[in-house]
């Protein structure tokens, strides 16, 4: 009898502890609290930047995909191909060499690492 009161009381502990778990989950889900930036999670790349201004000037400029290919974290950045359609540049990342791909289109969007 008492093997089987223990056996009880066990169980009902874990039972208790994993529902007390998945509340704190499914309560938290609905929020989404921002602090700010340089608090919890980086601040995107152009945040402290000005918006561009406006010029009539056509396609990715190469030197303004080596500066958004260093603010992404890329050391010694270069280009190494311009093709109508996209802007290679090549550098080092955390993990070794990398490439990342711009779209050859004003302002420069990444398309792949």
């Amino acid at each position: 009898m008492r093997k089987m009161l223990a056996k009880l009381g066990v169980a009902a502990a874990i039972a208790v502890t994993a529902l007390s778990g998945t509340a704190d989950y499914a309560s938290a889900q609905g929020v989404d609290i921002y602090v700010g930036p340089g608090r919890h999670r980086p601040p995107p790349p152009d945040y402290y930047e000005p918006p561009p201004r406006f010029d009539r000037r056509r396609g990715c400029d190469p030197r303004q995909a080596v500066d958004v290919a260093r603010s992404y974290g890329l050391r010694r950045a270069r280009v190494v191909d311009v093709t109508p359609r996209r802007v290679i540049v090549d550098g080092f990342g955390r993990r070794g060499p990398n490439t990342m791909v711009f779209a050859n289109v004003r302002g420069c969007p990444l398309l792949g690492r």
